[in-house]
């Protein structure tokens, strides 16, 4: 957040007229788009998806989604970090290839964007919410985008008409985007199609939640994952090293909210201290007040009791738990709030809805919080796609995909012939065979990570997944080795198999495949 931000408060001739009309019914029989997005939302926290976490806090407009579309079970990233991400969706490109593989490095905004492509095709498009790479906008004939990572009270948002600034609107952040995307819907062009882009910032850390839902699943203890007390015995230095334990990472002040320890002299200089007391400044008194009054009382009973050891460990992941999931409440509601415009407004048929997120996230498995590593828990997002035109309701897909996927899936839905560039593959060929995977489908998926060193220290690694296997390759200046699971038999990804006779000809065919795709998409770094 080097950059620098300022903000406030704040007719057709005759002989033209056959070909405009068959222009105009061209683009009427084009879908309209919306693609959701939120940051960091684990599949695990989406009720439609089984998970023992989400019985407990249930999200019912996204189960309506899959109820009334498609529910990929193996939809996955190829660079499991916010810009590489969102890169990969603009562009249908590889990390290596969009020029995006580390947070703090900028795409080359010299490759052609799908909004772009999408334009140019007679299509009004928007994008709210968090944008969160270091280039404008391109393509948008609408943009409202936070600044950075965005806050989640009162945050700042900049717009074609800001002339560049950042201005601070009152509210909680869940809710403006939704805001600012249907007065997109409201202003634009109704003889055109349109997609929009909804980008929020929930569930992103530090989760704090709204007002109306700081209470919310209190009294709820969140079941503990299977992995919860894994000590990583068959796996490599990675993942012994890396930064994202619940145990010791998580900041008592600014993730788990103790802001009454802020005092204590070892943290009188912390980071978390002045982060956290920065956030609730944001607030207006009312809303600091509420907020106050409700973690309070839980704080002060957590320092009189002076947990220690597995207690203190289950505190700190329920008040996690808790929190993550007092913010999807609001994602859901948004997305409810959204779907219901749609439907008064009769453009809910006739728009192609997907959810997802920008990557999978740790609900405490393996003991951990964030994302980054080829784990399937990090490497695996939610994905949810609704369009009744084409899509049977109820429909489920176990095929692989991936999010180099979505731009050309949404040019092939809106009739534009995909760039030769694009490595992605549309997954409009999954909607007309109910989601079974066609006989010419990928049989692998490659991950890349690069983000080292960071925040969280996870090492460099890239690898290959199939239906059943995955490799995967930690490399450096200090180490090198490799990682192999069968998850059939070890879904929880806990027994390295590389190396054990039984698997070798196994790891010979995934070498081989990641060789190749290296080779084929000309990965210069690994």
């Amino acid at each position: 957040m080097n950059n620098k931000m300022n903000f406030i408060w704040v007719s057709i001739p005759v002989l033209l007229m056959p070909s405009y009309i068959s222009a105009q019914k061209k683009v009427q029989q084009q879908p309209n788009i919306i693609h959701i997005m939120t940051d960091d939302h684990s599949y695990q926290a989406i009720s439609a998806y089984g998970h023992p976490l989400s019985a407990q806090a249930p999200t019912p407009n996204l189960d309506r989604l899959a109820s009334e579309g498609m529910l990929f079970r193996q939809a996955f990233v190829e660079n499991s970090l916010s810009t590489p991400s969102r890169a990969c969706l603009m562009t249908g490109l590889y990390s290596h290839q969009n020029g995006q593989r580390r947070l703090d490095e900028g795409i080359d905004s010299t490759h052609i964007f799908v909004s772009e492509l999408l334009q140019e095709n007679g299509y009004q498009t928007g994008i709210v919410g968090k944008w969160h790479m270091r280039c404008e906008p391109k393509g948008f004939d609408f943009y409202h985008i936070l600044w950075d990572q965005g806050e989640y009270y009162n945050p700042e948002f900049r717009s074609k008409e800001t002339n560049g600034m950042y201005i601070k609107e009152r509210g909680y952040v869940s809710n403006l985007i939704t805001n600012h995307a249907i007065e997109f819907l409201e202003e634009r062009d109704k003889n055109k199609p349109f997609c929009l882009f909804v980008h929020h910032k929930a569930p992103h850390r530090n989760w704090m939640p709204d007002i109306k839902y700081v209470d919310l699943y209190e009294d709820v203890e969140f079941p503990y994952p299977e992995t919860f007390k894994d000590d990583y015995s068959t796996r490599g230095e990675a993942a012994h090293k890396q930064q994202m334990s619940i145990e010791k990472d998580l900041s008592l002040v600014y993730d788990l909210k103790v802001r009454e320890l802020k005092d204590r002299p070892e943290l009188k200089n912390d980071w978390s201290v002045r982060s956290i007391e920065s956030l609730l400044n944001r607030m207006d008194s009312t809303d600091r007040k509420k907020w106050i009054e409700a973690y309070e009382p839980r704080n002060e009973k957590f320092i009189t009791q002076n947990l220690q050891g597995d207690e203190l460990l289950k505190w700190k992941y329920q008040r996690y738990i808790k929190d993550y999931m007092r913010c999807i409440k609001s994602v859901d509601d948004e997305v409810g709030r959204l779907l219901s415009y749609l439907e008064k407004e009769g453009l809910i048929d006739n728009t192609i809805i997907v959810y997802t997120s920008d990557q999978g996230f740790y609900m405490g498995e393996h003991g951990w919080f964030d994302k980054r590593f080829m784990y399937e828990e990090s490497f695996r997002t939610p994905l949810i796609i609704r369009y009744p035109a084409k899509i049977k309701a109820k429909s489920v897909s176990d095929a692989l995909v991936q999010n180099i996927d979505y731009a050309p899936t949404y040019l092939d839905m809106a009739g534009i012939e995909k760039p030769d560039f694009m490595v992605g593959t549309s997954l409009v060929p999954l909607f007309k065979n109910k989601g079974k995977a066609p006989s010419d489908w990928r049989q692998y998926l490659y991950y890349h990570y690069y983000d080292y060193p960071a925040v969280h220290n996870v090492r460099r690694h890239d690898g290959v997944r199939d239906n059943r296997y995955k490799l995967i390759h930690f490399y450096g200046t200090e180490i090198s080795y490799d990682e192999l699971y069968d998850l059939k038999d070890d879904p929880n990804e806990l027994n390295n198999l590389y190396g054990n006779p039984k698997y070798a000809k196994v790891a010979e065919r995934m070498q081989k495949q990641l060789d190749k795709i290296r080779k084929e998409q000309k990965v210069d770094e690994f």
